[in-house]
């Protein structure tokens, strides 16, 4: 939807007047990096600091523009453009998010950035899901493996099992806001799991599909 690009652009150039208009305010060294246990262990300029994020997010939403028109397979994204122009939107919500965690957090609201990330990924994970149980094979979004892209039974297969464990994972991370120094286990050991897994089962399932062939 094309709307929703625009509201993502937008949201893009409100990081940017937020960034500006706090540059005053900011410390000559920003904490951008934080720990395990949440707290501030990297730092860069406030020019950094402030417009780093915004300048990222407007190259990413650039590229996921391109991606439908670029993928040699194209027409197997229109099939589920709306739930990706979805994803792309909920995407840079998150970005504007961290980059208002790192003005908070600059102008002397200390809190625990991975107690506060944690839900906002779970979020982003779960709508990870919502998008690849809807994809259909392509090259740029969903469980690309040599397997998955060699077969569209394995690619409905592996997306779909995705799909949901992205939901499950996103679900864990949600109690990353309880969990104090583990949350960053709940948000990334999941995620490492269930990708591995679905490597290893998209696999299987290719082997199994080429069995039944002979």
């Amino acid at each position: 939807m094309i709307s929703s690009r625009w509201l993502a652009f937008g949201l893009i150039i409100l990081s940017f007047v937020l960034g500006a208009y706090e540059y005053p305010s900011m410390p000559d060294r920003m904490a951008t990096h934080w720990g395990l246990k949440g707290e501030a262990n990297g730092y860069a300029s406030k020019a950094a600091g402030l417009f780093m994020l915004p300048v990222l997010s407007l190259i990413l939403l650039g590229f996921f523009v391109a991606i439908p028109y670029i993928d040699p397979l194209k027409q197997n994204i229109k099939r589920f453009i709306g739930y990706y122009d979805g994803f792309v939107l909920v995407f840079t919500v998150f970005l504007l998010y961290l980059h208002l965690l790192t003005i908070l957090y600059n102008l002397g609201y200390l809190f625990n950035m991975t107690e506060l990330l944690s839900p906002a990924l779970g979020l982003l994970y779960y709508f990870v899901g919502v998008l690849i149980g809807k994809s259909k094979k392509n090259w740029f979004i969903g469980i690309r493996t040599p397997w998955t892209l060699s077969s569209d039974f394995v690619w409905e297969k592996t997306n779909g099992l995705g799909g949901k464990l992205f939901k499950i994972a996103g679900v864990i991370s949600l109690l990353g806001i309880f969990s104090g120094n583990y949350a960053l286990i709940l948000v990334i050991v999941p995620m490492i799991v269930f990708s591995a897994y679905l490597v290893v089962y998209s696999f299987l399932e290719y082997r199994k599909e080429a069995a039944k062939a002979h």
